[in-house]
C-alpha cells in the first residue's frame, strides 16, 4: 500500500513538468509532407511510466491535406507514435528479452507495480528490437560505404575474434511453406538465423591457454542470406577494430557458408575450424572403418586424434587409404575424409597453440544456446521472422559489453568531412 501511494504520488511530478511546456509553435507548423498543419487546441495523452501514467498536455494541429494530427511536444520526451516513455520501454525490453510475454508482463507488475496486458509487452518489445536491428543494419551499411568511420579502439587491439555459426527457430507454418526440411515429410519447420561474436584476447593463463577478455564480447544476429550477412559481418569487424588489430581469426565449424563469407570479406584472416567439430567428424570417421578395425578401433582412433592434434591430415588420409572400400561404405568414408581435406590449412592446431590462438568455437555455440535456445526454442514456440528477429536483436544487445551501450547509441561516432 505504501509502494502504490508513494507511485501515485510521485506521477504528479512529472506531469507537472512535461506538462508545462505545452509545445505551442505558433498558429502553424509543417505537417512533414510539405503542407502546414494548423492549431486546434490542447490535449492530453497518457503515457505509461515506470512510476504509472502520467498525461501530457500538449498543443494538437492538424493538417487539411494529409488529414492527419501531430503534436510536435511528443518528440522532446521521446514519446512520438507511442505511448509508453523510454525508461519503462528499456524495462519491458529487458523483461520482455528474459522470457516469454505473459512472465514479462507479471514481472513488471511484480516487480515495478506497472500494469500492461500480455500484447502490449509483446509489440512494445518486438516494435524496440525492430528498431535496433534497423540501427544495426543502417549502421553497417555506412561502415561497408566508408561513409561512417568507426574510431580505432584504445589501447590497440593485438588479437581480434570472430566467431560464426547458426542455429534453427522454429516458426509458424506460413512462415516455412514451400521450405524444403529435414523432417520425415520434408517440410521446414524452423529458419536458420545466423549468428557471430566478436572478442579480443591479450594474455594466457598459466598454463599456456589463450584467455578471453573480459567483456569484450559483442553479438550480431539475422535471418538474411549468408551474402547480407556477410555485410553485417564486415562492418562489425570494421568496427571492432579489424583494421587495426595485429591478429584477426575466424573460427567455425566447417560449413561452407562460413569459410566463403570470411575469405570474400577477409582474405588476410587466419581461418580454424573449431577443434571439437573436428574430432566429432573424426569419430564419425572410424565408426565407418569399425567394421574392418576390429579390436584395433581404440588403437586407431587415438593415433588420428594425435594427428589431429598436430594439424597432419596427410597421415589420417594415409591411414583411411590403406583400406579398400566399395560401395555405400566408401561414399560415407569419403564423405567424411572429405571435411578434412577441404579444411586441412584450417586444422593447423599444433601452429596455432604454438601462437597462442584459440581454436574452438564455445562462445558461439553458447550464444546460440543463450540467446537463442533458451528464449526462442521453449516448448510450444512458433515464431514470426519479424518477431524472432526483433526479439534476438534485443537479446544480442543485451549481451553485448557494457560499452556497447555507448557505440550502439546514436550519434555518438563522427561521420567523415
Amino acid at each position: 500500500m505504501i509502494r502504490a501511494g508513494m507511485l501515485k504520488l510521485g506521477c504528479g511530478v512529472p506531469g507537472e513538468l512535461l506538462s508545462a511546456g505545452r509545445g505551442h509553435r505558433g498558429p502553424r507548423v509543417p505537417c512533414g509532407n510539405g503542407h502546414e498543419a494548423v492549431f486546434v487546441s490542447y490535449r492530453g495523452k497518457v503515457i505509461d511510466t515506470v512510476l504509472g501514467p502520467v498525461t501530457l498536455n500538449r498543443a494538437w494541429y492538424h493538417c487539411a491535406e494529409c488529414g492527419h494530427g501531430l503534436a510536435p511536444r511528443d518528440a522532446e520526451p521521446g514519446v512520438a507514435g507511442t505511448s509508453m516513455s523510454p525508461g519503462l520501454t528499456a524495462m519491458n525490453d529487458k523483461a520482455a528479452a528474459a522470457g516469454p510475454f505473459a512472465g514479462a508482463a507479471s514481472m513488471l507488475d511484480d516487480l515495478a507495480g506497472v500494469r500492461l496486458t500480455v500484447k502490449r509487452v509483446e509489440r512494445a518489445a518486438e516494435a524496440s528490437g525492430a528498431a535496433h536491428a534497423g540501427q544495426v543494419r543502417e549502421r553497417s551499411a555506412l561502415i561497408a560505404g566508408r561513409k561512417l568511420v568507426p574510431m580505432p579502439p584504445r589501447p590497440a587491439l593485438d588479437m581480434l575474434y570472430g566467431v560464426i555459426d547458426g542455429t534453427g527457430v522454429p516458426m509458424t507454418s506460413r512462415e516455412t511453406a514451400g521450405r524444403d526440411g529435414k523432417g520425415e515429410d520434408g517440410r521446414a519447420r524452423t529458419r536458420e538465423v545466423k549468428l557471430a561474436v566478436f572478442f579480443t584476447q591479450h594474455t594466457l593463463d598459466k598454463d599456456g591457454h589463450p584467455l578471453r577478455d573480459r567483456a569484450s564480447s559483442s553479438y550480431i544476429a539475422s535471418f538474411e542470406t549468408a551474402g547480407l550477412f556477410a555485410d553485417l559481418v564486415k562492418a562489425e569487424a570494421i568496427r571492432r577494430g579489424a583494421d587495426h588489430v595485429r591478429q584477426l581469426t575466424f573460427i567455425g565449424d566447417g560449413a561452407a557458408w562460413i569459410w566463403n563469407l570470411v575469405t570474400d570479406k577477409f582474405p588476410g584472416a587466419t581461418q580454424v575450424v573449431d577443434l571439437y567439430h573436428a574430432r566429432e567428424h573424426l569419430h564419425s570417421l572410424a565408426r565407418s572403418l569399425e567394421f574392418m578395425l576390429g579390436d584395433r578401433y581404440g588403437e586407431w582412433l587415438a593415433a588420428r586424434l594425435e594427428d589431429l592434434g598436430y594439424g597432419y591430415i596427410d597421415g589420417i588420409e594415409a591411414a583411411v587409404r590403406e583400406y579398400s572400400l566399395e560401395g555405400v561404405k566408401k561414399t560415407e568414408t569419403d564423405r567424411e575424409l572429405g571435411y578434412f581435406l577441404n579444411n586441412a590449412p584450417r586444422m593447423r592446431y599444433h601452429w596455432f597453440r604454438q601462437y597462442g590462438l584459440f581454436a574452438g568455437s564455445g562462445v558461439v555455440e553458447a550464444g546460440c544456446r543463450t540467446i537463442v535456445g533458451q528464449r526462442l526454442k521453449q516448448a510450444g514456440m512458433h515464431w514470426t521472422t519479424g518477431g524472432a528477429d526483433a526479439i534476438i536483436a534485443l537479446r544480442c544487445r543485451q549481451a553485448s559489453s557494457q560499452w556497447e551501450s555507448i557505440c550502439n547509441t546514436p550519434h555518438t561516432q563522427t561521420r567523415p568531412a
